[in-house]
């Protein structure tokens, strides 16, 4: 499973001889005494490679990144495969990177923690099976960790955060609303029942080739939107929100998404242009995309929060809401959530834009929750396999949705 690259070669199917090389080329400090618990996080569960050493204190040692979104904007998409070879490429340097940053040796960590679940499954594969050979070679505990477990507690990282919170987590493959009650005691309140929001404005940027527009080049398909949005008008576009009659916190993509296609294509007519150019009117069907997702987004949100205080489950005076994943970087749903935030009386708290999208730092300090808590940790390996889907926490949606509670109408001036 593993990539071992040395002197411009690369091995696609290392011998066990020479991983163990590898792993003796480890050159470090010896001598430092570390009096804190150390572990070393490993993320692969999408595009990109990370890794970081994270102390017990919330100290990151050292950290280091490698991000695949140029090759894949190329490609217009994720291609698994072609994530899983670039994955292989760069893990080892990645890794060392973080190491040698951190001034730490594989034997003065406390343990390695690493990203099993869910994701795609090639990518997730190779952040294991690298890791497996650091813990076997190491005699170090291993920490399997849940990605949306980790964007969750990465809040605990950065600001005092005590159990309960209610965390929201938006990206290019999840959306879910969950209660945090403890580390690994989660509610979930809901779900997408499709796409996730940044797979659907990755999906919309692509349809209106942003890649093609000079200001949106070199952006990802939901930084391309944003930015965009701006310069356009929402009310040009009426997209009305999904689910409206829905009184849950479900969440849904699949549906807008069709309809801005739609929309698309008959200005594609009207204009005159073929499939592929730059449309008049891009920046306005970005604005009402946008903020239609933002109000979709705020909406359940507020009823997660309605429903946790009506069942005593939040804080009625100094409840939290904390929104992490990549889609959370963007400012204009982040103001929704703030309005949101403001009528129900919660303090809204996300992690630094770096630490919203896929990182190694909230997988070490995923790892460092878990040790503290002694939950998860694992001495023996045998048996260990990735999960491409697996949910968080107990599913409690039904119950939300019978509850059927009716949220007050907010205006939405962002």
């Amino acid at each position: 499973m593993l990539i071992l690259n040395k002197t411009a070669q690369v091995f696609s199917n290392p011998s066990k001889r020479k991983i163990y090389e590898y792993l003796r080329s480890f050159n470090f400090h010896p001598g430092k005494v570390f009096l804190h618990k150390l572990v070393l996080g490993i993320e692969t569960s999408c595009d990109d490679t990370a890794a970081a050493v994270v102390d017990e204190t919330g100290n990151v040692l050292g950290e280091a990144i490698h991000s695949q979104t140029e090759v894949h904007l190329k490609t217009g998409g994720i291609i698994p495969p072609v994530a899983q070879q670039l994955h292989r490429e760069n893990i080892q340097r990645i890794v060392q990177e973080a190491l040698s940053v951190s001034k730490v040796s594989p034997s003065e960590l406390s343990a390695i923690a690493t990203t099993i679940k869910p994701g795609l499954a090639l990518s997730l594969g190779v952040g294991l099976s690298f890791s497996l050979q650091l813990v076997d070679k190491f005699k170090k505990p291993f920490i399997p960790i849940h990605h949306m477990e980790a964007h969750a507690l990465t809040i605990r990282l950065t600001n005092k955060v005590e159990f309960p919170f209610l965390v929201l987590l938006i990206s290019g493959g999840h959306c879910l609303l969950a209660l945090v009650r403890g580390v690994s005691d989660f509610l979930l309140l809901g779900k997408s029942l499709d796409i996730a929001p940044g797979d659907m404005l990755d999906k919309v940027a692509r349809r209106l080739s942003l890649i093609k527009h000079p200001e949106c080049s070199t952006m990802s398909g939901g930084k391309a939107i944003e930015h965009l949005a701006k310069q356009g008008n929402k009310l040009h576009f009426d997209f009305k929100p999904p689910m409206q009659r829905a009184k849950n916190c479900d969440f849904s993509f699949t549906g807008l998404q069709h309809i801005i296609d739609k929309t698309i294509l008959r200005k594609e007519k009207e204009e005159g242009i073929e499939k592929g150019q730059i449309l008049s009117s891009a920046a306005d069907i970005a604005a009402a995309v946008q903020h239609t997702t933002a109000c979709h987004i705020a909406k359940r949100t507020h009823r997660a929060i309605l429903f946790c205080k009506q069942r005593d489950l939040l804080s009625q005076s100094n409840a939290v809401l904390v929104v992490s994943g990549g889609v959370a970087s963007n400012l204009y749903i982040r103001k929704a959530l703030e309005i949101v935030a403001n009528a129900t009386q919660c303090t809204l708290l996300c992690p630094p834009p770096k630490l919203c999208t896929d990182n190694g730092i909230m997988i070490a300090w995923n790892g460092i929750e878990r040790l503290r808590a002694g939950l998860g940790i694992l001495y023996d390996t045998e048996g260990i396999r990735y999960e491409p889907k697996c949910p968080l926490g107990i599913d409690i949606s039904k119950e939300v949705g019978e509850a059927a509670i009716k949220v007050p109408r907010l205006k939405m001036e962002i």
